[in-house]
């Protein structure tokens, strides 16, 4: 490292940075660079890189030969300044911000005129011929740096200041005088020696120094780690540090302070938009002491400043090229710009913003749709909390369905359905969900579980039906008897009123404030662009013609998952279902598959008239046969009720005979015992029935004229012998219904591969298949060995702990899982080059696992019908990445 540079000079003609070395530099150091570039008015400062926080918070201490520099840095700001630091006479003061490679809030708070102490503060007095604004600049000075270094809170000293401004009978900070400012300078001195047990330092080098190692070490503040987590930031990125030359603000009626927008961060207007304060610091605009007057004003008050301003704005977008988020400081009339960065804005602005920027020539149509974040689609289909709102959140678990809802605590499926029919709103919440709550989810504005993952029951039901869920929430406790769930000293009764935020995982107690969605003619633009860009398909997940008709409506492009058990649920189902699993006699169990054939013929009949001309996979019944009968428990506490009653003698033995069949069917571990595959070859009568009913409602369809293209998918396939044996009762039965109708169909015959086996083994599979479909959910759970039922208990200690980066149920695990999917694929193809291959798992609307997806040549991914939108735009993304490296 002997030669390694570490501090870079920007401004005052010396500029050593630009923009392009963003990972070096920060966002802030390398804006700054580039807008000393550009000959914009920036103060002269120094940035020290990221590297040095890296090497620092490893090794506790500085890489050799920075101090140094950061020394000859400081003698360099002092000549361009003409100033000394630490000089009683001419004191040069500075200011110190932190800066990571992308922006953070969150990260440490800016600490502004550092230098300043009991022999500079009358220097600058003299120098400035303004005592006031000297000891002003003092009182901010020790506040800021007894927050931000010395961990002291702000709270502090600005009781000191309101019980001064009351004593003087004044209400605004700059009311105060110079006798109250040094009164509060002597008092918040105290207070840092009363906190620390030493005196405020007065030597401005130790100032300097302490202030570099508090941002360094604000890198892995608990506010920082939870930032970088939500928002995938890796660790090792580092922060860099800006020393900059102070500029004032606070010197009078022609100084001032203020943050602008290139355009609306609110809605994407093309106008500019931010607000100024006269006679302030920079933190006076964020802190709401006082009022902000818009930035139009400053034309009145001083035009030739609001007339530069107003240039500099504009150069800067058009270089930048997208909207930029300044911040600006007046020193006695003259401008000069402290930041510029990529504005923060919200998702309806984001694609306003971008469409209107391409049409203006600023960006091409592969760079709009690049500025779109997935999060930003979630947000626009999905109600959400008003920002404003004040929220009182006693609970939190897993995001499992983004959007928020509100509605009256209810703990049954069958308590959902009947408030619905009173017109209330409510919220389900349950232990967990089954298939049997269905009927309760749907009638519910959104979903709430003690258990499960990202992947459970509860959160791939709600993400098809676009309702909010948070999973996965161990930390309440439901007691069904009282009607009642706890967290901590917190009770929530049947019938109060909660708030769930499915993008956050956040409970909340009471009714808060929701905003709709806005459906857009830009998004429509935006997804438009994606579509003719992006090389593979995008489906949906959907098991009802209702959910295949919303898919349609988000643009999928067939369905890769109609997973038929969906279909088995009603009042009028279910009876017929539940007959069907307790027959004695494959005769008996024909005779109710009988009376389920015309009910599931009827939805195939639907879903393919949503989804004419593009092709629909049906997966054949998968889970075990206890999921469609009741709770053990709720049987028991049934019959104990029956019995009390004096039910009649039949009713009670209905249910002892379903006790008995829940009993019999009862497994150790039902989602590794009899299902899937394994269930349609001890009993063929069920996967019969159901092709039956596929090529029926294909036949009758192609009479009318509507092109059909059924793909029969397998599940849980782990030896090509299964596949062999049920791929012949598929046919037959499939032969039977044409030959009966006098017509031919054109269907596939494929597999699930949600197996390690069958990854492995996908050469001998795909000899028999005609298509591949990567069960992603299960592949994931069978790879780690997790339930993704019971995950969420450890999971979130995993990535606490850094064991894992996410949960691989929500972003596929592109290093074991995703292996085998690229396996399973080359394997896969190698026997069969025309083999038709995708992902049907909830992964096929997570951005990172399209994206990868498109690299391991995926012919599609399939996703509930919500994440349509997001699945379209990451598989652009991933076109237009690649073409960047």
């Amino acid at each position: 490292m002997a030669n390694k540079k570490f501090v870079y000079l920007f401004g005052n003609n010396k500029t050593e940075g630009k923009n392009s070395m963003k990972d070096l530099l920060g966002g802030k150091g390398a804006n700054l660079a580039e807008m000393a570039n550009l000959g914009i008015p920036v103060p002269p400062g120094f940035t020290i890189t990221t590297e040095v926080c890296v090497l620092y918070t490893k090794n506790n201490q500085y890489p050799p030969g920075v101090l140094d520099e950061v020394n000859r840095a400081l003698q360099k700001l002092e000549k361009a300044n003409n100033k000394q630091f630490g000089d009683p006479d001419n004191p040069l003061l500075l200011s110190v911000r932190s800066g990571a490679g992308v922006s953070m809030p969150g990260m440490m708070d800016t600490v502004l005129n550092l230098g300043l102490n009991d022999k500079t503060v009358t220097g600058l007095a003299k120098k400035t011929s303004n005592e006031r604004f000297a000891y002003d600049s003092y009182r901010r000075f020790l506040t800021m740096f007894s927050d931000v270094v010395l961990g002291i809170p702000t709270e502090n000293f600005e009781k000191l200041i309101e019980a001064r401004k009351e004593e003087l009978g004044v209400e605004l900070d700059t009311e105060l005088d110079t006798d109250s400012l040094k009164y509060l300078v002597e008092k918040f001195k105290s207070i840092i020696k009363d906190n620390t047990g030493e005196e405020f330092p007065q030597d401005p080098r130790k100032q300097l120094q302490m202030a570099i190692d508090a941002v360094f070490n604000s890198w892995n503040n608990q506010r920082a780690i939870k930032y970088r987590r939500l928002n995938n930031i890796p660790d090792n990125w580092g922060t860099a540090v800006n020393v900059q030359s102070m500029v004032y603000g606070n010197m009078g009626e022609k100084s001032g302070t203020g943050v602008a927008f290139t355009r609306d961060p609110a809605t994407g207007e093309k106008c500019f938009f931010g607000e100024f304060l006269t006679n302030a610091q920079g933190e006076d605009v964020v802190a709401g002491i006082r009022t902000p007057q818009p930035i139009e004003a400053l034309q009145d008050s001083m035009p030739e400043v609001y007339d530069e301003l107003v240039d500099i704005y504009r150069k800067l977008e058009n270089h930048f090229q997208d909207m930029q988020d300044i911040e600006f400081t007046i020193q006695e009339g003259t401008l000069y710009m402290l930041q510029t960065r990529t504005g923060k804005r919200t998702a309806k602005a984001a694609l306003r913003i971008a469409v209107e920027m391409e049409k203006e020539g600023l960006i091409d149509k592969e760079t709009a749709v690049s500025r779109i974040e997935a999060s930003q689609i979630d947000k626009v289909l999905h109600p959400m909390i008003d920002p404003g709102a004040k929220l009182d959140v006693i609970a939190t678990g897993l995001p499992a369905s983004p959007g928020a809802a509100v509605g009256k605590v209810v703990f049954t499926a069958e308590d959902a359905e009947e408030k619905s029919k009173e017109g209330k709103q409510t919220i389900l919440v349950r232990t967990e969900t089954s298939p049997e709550d269905i009927g309760g989810m749907a009638a519910s504005e959104g979903v709430l579980t003690v258990r499960g993952g990202m992947t459970s029951h509860a959160a791939v039901v709600a993400r098809g039906m676009g309702k909010p869920c948070v999973a996965g929430c161990g930390g309440i406790t439901i007691d069904i008897d009282k009607k009642e769930f706890t967290n901590g000293n917190v009770t929530v009764k049947e019938g109060d009123y909660v708030t769930i935020d499915g993008s956050t995982g956040e409970v909340i107690l009471g009714e808060v404030k929701l905003i709709s969605p806005e459906l857009s003619d830009e998004l429509d633009t935006i997804l438009g662009w994606a579509d003719n860009i992006r090389s593979i398909n995008v489906r949906s997940n959907a098991d009802t013609p209702q959910d295949a008709a919303v898919a349609r409506e988000f643009g999928a492009e067939g369905i890769g998952l109609c997973r038929t058990e969906h279909m088995f649920f009603g009042e009028e189902r279910i009876p017929v279902v539940r007959e069907m699993i307790m027959a004695e006699s494959s005769l008996e169990r024909k005779q109710a598959l009988e009376k389920l054939l015309p009910m599931q013929k009827e939805d195939f009949t639907g879903i393919f008239r949503a989804m004419e001309g593009y092709p629909v996979t049906i997966r054949l019944l998968d889970p075990p046969l206890h999921e469609f009968l009741p709770n053990h428990e709720e049987l028991t506490e049934k019959l104990r009720e029956l019995k009390s009653k004096g039910a009649k003698q039949s009713e009670i033995a209905e249910v002892n005979r379903l006790i008995g069949g829940v009993e019999s069917l009862k497994e150790v571990n039902p989602m590794l015992g009899h299902r899937g595959c394994r269930l349609g070859i001890t009993y063929p009568e069920v996967y019969e029935m159901q092709v039956k009913a596929i090529i029926e409602a294909a036949c009758d369809l192609k009479k009318e004229g509507v092109e059909i293209v059924p793909e029969i998918m397998i599940p849980l396939v782990s030896h090509v012998n299964e596949l062999k044996v049920i791929k012949e009762t598929v046919k037959s039965a499939a032969q039977e219904v044409m030959d009966c109708n006098g017509s031919t169909i054109d269907y596939l015959v494929g597999t699930m591969i949600e197996l390690p086996r069958a990854a492995l083994t996908a050469d001998r599979i795909a000899e028999e298949a005609e298509f591949f479909s990567f069960g992603t959910n299960d592949l994931t759970q069978t790879t780690f060995g997790f339930s993704r039922d019971d995950a969420g208990k450890f999971l979130p200690s995993y990535i606490e702990n850094n064991i894992l980066e996410q949960d691989p149920f929500a972003v596929l695990d592109q290093e074991g899982v995703g292996e085998l999917v690229k396996i399973g694929i080359e394997k896969g193809r190698d026997t069969n080059s025309k083999l038709k291959i995708g992902i049907c798992g909830e992964h096929g609307g997570e951005p990172a696992s399209v994206k990868y997806g498109h690299n391991v040549g995926l012919n599609y991914v399939s996703c509930s019908p919500f994440r349509v939108p997001i699945a379209r735009l990451a598989a652009a993304q991933a076109v237009i990445e690649n073409k960047n490296k």
